[in-house]
C-alpha cells in the first residue's frame, strides 16, 4: 500500500498543518501530531487507509486554487472605541462579525482554550466574540472546523470564516466548490510561531509571577498601537505589561526564529487572496492617510471578490475609512507579498529549546549584539524628544 501522506510529506516546507487532510479522511485514519518543535503534521494509520488519495487531492499545497480578483483597498477604523481599542488594529473584524450574527450566521475565529493554547472554534452570538478579538501569535489549531462549516452551510446558514491564508485556501480545498453563505477572510499573516515554544513562555510567566494566567494580549494599546506590547494579567490581580523588546515571546516573533518551515516557502502570498476580504494593519497609514492614523489602530482592508464588496458595504456606517492605493500600502506591509526569511538561528534555537531555561535560550538567541543594542536604546530614548520638536 502506498503511504499517500508520508510521500507527500517529504519536504515540511510543504505542509502548512492546514488540516484540511484530516478533516477529509472518510476513515478518520489521519490524526495530527506534535514534531519535535511543536508542529503538527499529518500521520496516517495505514491499516485503516483505503487509498482514496483523498488526503492528497485535498491539500492546497499540491493542488493549487486560484486567488480572488484584482483588490480594491481602504483605510477603515471601527467608529466603536471601545471595540477598536480592544481589537489588534481598526476593529474591522467585528463590525463582520456582527452583521454575519445579526442574520442568524456563525462565525469562526481563533480564541484562547482554558489552558491558552490558541484554537479556532465558533460563535453564534455577539457576546461571544471577545476571545477573537486581537492577534494570536501562535499556529492555531483548525480541529473539526472544516466539517462544522460546511455543516452550517449546508444548513443554509451564513457563515464567516477567518484565518491565516494557507487555513483559508485549506477550507476552499477542503470545500471543492464555492458557497454563496460563505465569507472568508484571510489575514496579512508575518508567519506563526510554535505553540511548543508559546507554552515554555507561558510557564515562565506564570512561575515568575507565582499565579495562574487570566488573559493575555499580544498586542495591548495601553500606550500606543504602534508599541507592540504585550500585557498579561493573572489571578493574583498582578499584571505584565512589556514592550517587544523586553518581552520573551515578542522577541522570539520578531526574530523569525520559530516560525513553522512552510512559512519561510508560503505559497499563499500575493496581492490577489484567497479570502473574500483582507484584514491587516496599515503600516504606513501615518504616511499615506494621515487624518486617519491616531495611534489607536488603522486597518487595511482589501476586497477581493464580489461577495467582500457587498459586506464590506453593509458595514460601512459603522465605519471611518477612505478608499487607498492598494500597491502603495502593500509595499509598506510585504508580509502579504513576501515570505519570511529563515533565521539562521533556527536549528540551533529549536536543538537548545529542551535544554535551556528559557529566558537564557531567548537572551542566546533573540538579543542584539552591544553596539546595536546600545544604539536602539539610544534611539528609544531620544523619540519622545524627537516627536516634541517636531510638533
Amino acid at each position: 500500500m502506498a503511504n499517500i501522506i508520508d510521500k507527500a510529506l517529504k519536504n515540511k516546507t510543504q505542509c502548512t498543518g492546514c488540516y484540511a487532510c484530516y478533516n477529509v479522511c472518510p476513515k478518520a485514519c489521519i490524526k495530527m501530531q506534535d514534531d519535535a518543535e511543536g508542529f503538527w503534521y499529518p500521520k496516517a494509520d495505514y491499516s485503516s487507509c483505503i487509498s482514496c488519495g483523498k488526503c492528497v487531492k485535498v491539500c492546497p499545497t499540491i493542488n493549487k486554487i486560484e486567488p480572488g480578483k484584482e483588490p480594491t483597498g481602504y483605510a477603515c477604523y471601527n467608529k466603536d472605541e471601545a471595540i477598536r481599542l480592544a481589537s489588534s488594529s481598526g476593529g474591522v473584524f467585528s463590525l463582520l462579525s456582527r452583521n454575519i450574527l445579526e442574520k442568524g450566521g456563525i462565525v469562526f475565529g481563533v480564541g484562547f482554550d482554558e489552558d491558552f493554547n490558541v484554537v479556532h472554534s465558533f460563535v453564534e452570538a455577539e457576546a461571544e466574540l471577545a476571545n477573537f478579538r486581537g492577534s494570536k501569535y501562535v499556529q492555531s489549531r483548525i480541529g473539526d472546523s472544516y466539517k462544522q462549516v460546511k455543516k452550517f452551510l449546508k444548513e443554509d446558514k451564513s457563515v464567516l470564516f477567518t484565518g491565516t491564508p494557507c487555513q483559508i485556501a485549506g477550507l476552499k480545498s477542503f470545500l471543492g466548490k464555492d458557497f454563496d453563505n460563505l465569507i472568508c477572510v484571510d489575514n496579512v499573516c508575518h508567519g506563526v510561531p510554535s505553540p511548543k515554544v508559546w507554552q515554555k513562555y507561558l510557564e515562565v510567566i506564570q512561575l515568575k509571577m507565582s499565579s495562574k494566567l487570566l488573559a493575555y494580549s499580544f498586542r495591548d494599546k495601553s500606550i500606543g498601537w504602534k508599541e507592540y506590547t504585550a500585557k498579561a494579567n493573572f489571578e493574583n490581580n498582578k499584571e505584565i505589561v512589556l514592550k517587544r523588546h523586553r518581552d520573551l515571546f515578542s522577541r522570539v516573533f520578531i526574530r523569525d526564529i520559530a516560525l513553522r518551515p512552510s512559512c519561510h516557502a508560503c505559497a499563499f502570498k500575493g496581492k490577489q487572496r484567497h479570502g473574500d476580504l483582507t484584514l491587516a494593519d496599515f503600516w504606513g497609514g501615518d504616511k499615506m492617510h494621515p487624518d486617519m492614523d491616531d495611534n489607536k489602530g488603522l486597518s487595511l482592508v482589501l476586497l477581493n471578490s464580489e461577495k467582500g464588496q457587498k459586506i464590506f458595504e453593509e458595514i460601512t456606517r459603522q465605519l471611518a475609512f477612505e478608499k487607498t492605493d492598494v500597491e502603495k500600502a502593500l509595499n509598506y506591509n510585504l508580509s502579504a507579498l513576501k515570505s519570511t526569511k529563515e533565521n539562521p538561528s533556527r536549528e540551533p534555537f529549536f536543538f537548545d529549546l529542551d535544554n535551556l531555561d528559557f529566558a537564557r535560550l531567548i537572551k542566546k538567541y533573540c538579543s542584539d549584539p552591544p553596539l546595536l543594542a546600545f544604539k536602539k536604546w539610544i534611539k528609544r530614548l531620544l523619540r519622545p524628544l524627537y516627536k516634541k520638536i517636531i510638533r
